[in-house]
């Protein structure tokens, strides 16, 4: 649609990139309302991730934008470069590209045409993402609005693009993780001869599994990615930020629980080998829970001597077995069991685990709709009255305590005798004038 040129402004002194409507296009109605919408998309974002636009014009039949010059090569290149990324390189690459994308989606903007030869790359990995051309505004847009002209590139839009529909976020969503896959495999997920061939590999193919092209990938960061390429848009996260968020969380706890892992140092002359469950644990996992003990499993033995407690075993499986699809469920928190209560006469040692337990509700039984709970009865249990002996605790019984008393008290008592006393001569008159004085 047009064509890219770097030059130098010479009012400001700096260097600008100058993209110019083909003079083939130049009469054509149609490229002249996408090259002018495009000019108001960006216009209107202003994104540390996306490229900015300084300024547009006309002269003659030459139509033209000048926008920020990026120092470095687009995605595309660097796929093809050095394809398959790290996968700390392909989240920090992914997350700013969601960061952009995802503005422009608050803007009320569908950028409907991500791809790797839109995204430009920094020498230090900075992302800018550029090419608003077909962009929509959510405001016009219809749902399930069929199009007589499916605008985008056929080896990343979304299956609700391929079959005509009106673009969503959800169908950028779609792209990026078309991008990702692409980062972390080196290739696409899909191919075909022609975009009709690739149209329908987009609707009807499988989803493919990041982990079957790089056992590398960790586990859940394929499934993130498997979510991401849903063919239903309400199966994928909704909009751009929503992933970068959850991206971003699947980064922090990579870090937090790879942070906390000390690397010990090898002994002279020992080689360094590389962990089997290297490539079946992911980094971002949690540590492993401690297993639960019983208090069968920590009664001592005749020794005196307490066993310790075995690892819990841990199956290593690097990849995939053969053609399966299912994910591995995400492991939970565990739930230790409830230690039933069990009947019995005999003595409790220090530890509870003696040979028997007197009959008593545990804290998962139920606890009395209305009324106290029966109190023991003093003298009753194993234990005496005066506390000695073994079983049960002795009787307790709470008394409030007797609230001292202050010297402000004192004070007011005084005082108020005080004004009873003064109102003596009061009472004697008034007894002297209506009683003691005879009528």
């Amino acid at each position: 649609m047009a064509v890219i040129y770097k030059a130098q402004d010479l009012a400001l002194g700096r260097i600008v990139a100058i993209k110019i409507l083909r003079p083939s296009l130049t009469g054509d109605p149609s490229f002249l309302t996408r090259f002018r919408q495009e000019a108001r998309n960006v216009a209107n974002l202003q994104h540390p991730n996306i490229v900015t636009l300084y300024d547009v014009g006309q002269d003659g039949n030459t139509y033209y934008m000048v926008m920020e010059y990026i120092e470095g090569q687009d995605l595309k290149k660097l796929i093809r470069a050095s394809a398959p990324f790290t996968v700390e390189r392909a989240l920090h690459i992914g997350i700013q590209l969601c960061a952009g994308v995802g503005y422009a989606h608050r803007a009320g903007l569908v950028h409907a045409d991500v791809k790797p030869q839109n995204i430009l790359v920094t020498t230090d990995d900075h992302v800018k993402v550029t090419d608003f051309g077909i962009a929509q505004a959510l405001s016009v847009s219809q749902p399930q609005e069929k199009q007589s002209v499916v605008w985008g590139s056929p080896h990343y839009f979304a299956p609700e693009q391929a079959s005509g529909e009106t673009p969503t976020p959800a169908s950028d969503v779609y792209a990026i993780g078309i991008v990702l896959f692409e980062m972390l495999t080196g290739k696409l997920p899909y191919n075909g001869a022609d975009q009709q061939e690739l149209a329908l590999a987009h609707i009807r193919e499988q989803i493919p599994h990041v982990m079957d092209q790089n056992p590398a990938v960790p586990v859940h960061l394929d499934r993130i990615i498997y979510k991401v390429m849903s063919k239903e848009p309400a199966s994928r996260y909704r909009t751009a930020d929503q992933l970068g968020r959850i991206l971003i969380s699947y980064q922090k706890q990579g870090q937090d629980v790879t942070a906390n892992v000390p690397s010990p140092a090898p002994s002279q002359g020992q080689p360094v080998v590389p962990s089997p469950l290297s490539s079946a644990v992911p980094s971002h996992m949690p540590p492993p829970q401690a297993p639960y003990i019983s208090p069968q499993q920590a009664r001592p033995n005749a020794g005196g001597s307490t066993p310790p407690p075995q690892a819990p075993h841990i199956a290593a499986q690097a990849t995939i077995p053969g053609n399966a699809r299912a994910y591995p469920p995400i492991p939970a928190q565990p739930q230790y069991p409830a230690i039933p209560p069990r009947q019995g006469t005999g003595p409790l040692d220090r530890i509870g685990t003696g040979a028997s337990r007197p009959a008593a509700p545990y804290a998962n039984a139920a606890r009395p709709a209305t009324g106290a709970y029966p109190s023991i009865q003093p003298g009753t249990g194993p234990f005496p009255a005066d506390g000695t002996g073994q079983g049960a605790a002795p009787d307790y019984r709470v008394t409030s305590p007797q609230a001292p008393i202050d010297l402000v008290s004192v004070v007011l008592a005084f005082i108020a005798f005080l004004a009873v006393l003064g109102l003596l001569p009061l009472w004697l008159a008034v007894y002297n004038t209506w009683i003691a004085t005879p009528r």
